[in-house]
């Protein structure tokens, strides 16, 4: 009995020991998410950044949008921040910042950005336009740098994670997904902006937004690459983390302003939050009556 009882203990607490979440998945930084491709493209745009009419044109305009909602989203979390500089004392990463067009908003709203970008020439553009004011210098940082590389080093590090019109040009979107959980502190947010993969977007993201129109650079996206709200939130809660808000995004050319709509056949922007630490649940055996499971 004695013996019995010593080994269904130990079988008890080897189950424990190889306990883990179902979201704690391995991922290898070897695994480049990083489209050689995409790079040569941009590396071709970089110096057109911060021409406010030029290609880049509906992304600062995009900002009206963006900005108000991640920074909404992080107060919830906060119980009191400074006027003025609501996000002081967040660490946000920025990832695939390119120019900084939405780092430097951020890091004037109070918050520690870092920006990483692949593309070498960005990271300079970036570096350059926020020389010209000495508040963003001590609260941005730009790295030349895959969201994999940093992985290594900034575990758990971030309240935020920002994938702007990212995630339509990485290679392997659940591993971009899975490395953004790695560097979240738990209860941190995940935010993203993207385009859906729909009939519509094909014809005006692609064929009348770059090859008739022309006021998005031609090659800029491949329609394959785009990803459905369906699609992202699934990858996003198997890989541990809560969907909180899918909101679409509507960019009218004439205009050149964005508004939020409820249709997401377009634009849609995600918010999805690392759940904050939790003990593993505690594993029992089951003892049948007259027997006890101490040594």
């Amino acid at each position: 009995m004695w013996h019995k009882s010593c080994r269904m203990t130990f079988a008890c607490l080897k189950r424990m020991k190889c306990y883990r979440y179902p979201w704690t998945r391995l991922y290898s930084t070897a695994q480049s998410t990083v489209d050689s491709t995409e790079v040569k493209t941009f590396q071709a745009l970089a110096h057109r950044w911060w021409d406010e009419q030029g290609v880049y044109a509906p992304l600062h305009s995009m900002n009206d949008l963006r900005v108000p909602f991640i920074r909404d989203n992080v107060l919830k979390t906060v119980a009191n921040h400074q006027p003025g500089k609501p996000l002081s004392g967040m660490k946000i990463l920025d990832v695939g910042c390119g120019g900084g067009l939405l780092t430097e908003p951020l890091g004037r709203l109070g918050a520690s950005v870092t920006g990483i970008d692949p593309v070498d020439e960005n990271i300079k553009t970036a570096k350059s336009h926020k020389s010209f004011d000495p508040v963003l210098d001590s609260r941005i940082e730009y790295r030349v740098c895959s969201l994999e590389e940093i992985t290594e080093e900034a575990k758990e590090i971030f309240d935020a994670v920002v994938a702007s019109e990212v995630v339509e040009h990485v290679i392997n979107v659940e591993t971009f997904i899975q490395c953004c959980y790695q560097v979240l502190k738990p209860g941190g947010s995940l935010f993203i902006t993207t385009i859906n993969k729909t009939q519509l977007s094909y014809a005006l993201g692609i064929v009348f937004a770059e090859q008739i129109a022309g006021f998005v650079q031609k090659g800029t996206h491949t329609w394959e690459k785009f990803v459905s709200p369906e699609k992202l939130e699934s990858i996003l809660e198997s890989n541990g983390l809560s969907v909180q808000t899918v909101v679409g995004m509507l960019y009218n050319p004439l205009s050149g302003y964005w508004h939020w709509t409820e249709n997401t056949s377009m634009n849609y922007a995600a918010h999805a939050v690392k759940p904050k630490v939790q003990e593993p649940p505690v594993l029992t055996e089951y003892v049948p009556k007259g027997e006890t499971k101490e040594c």
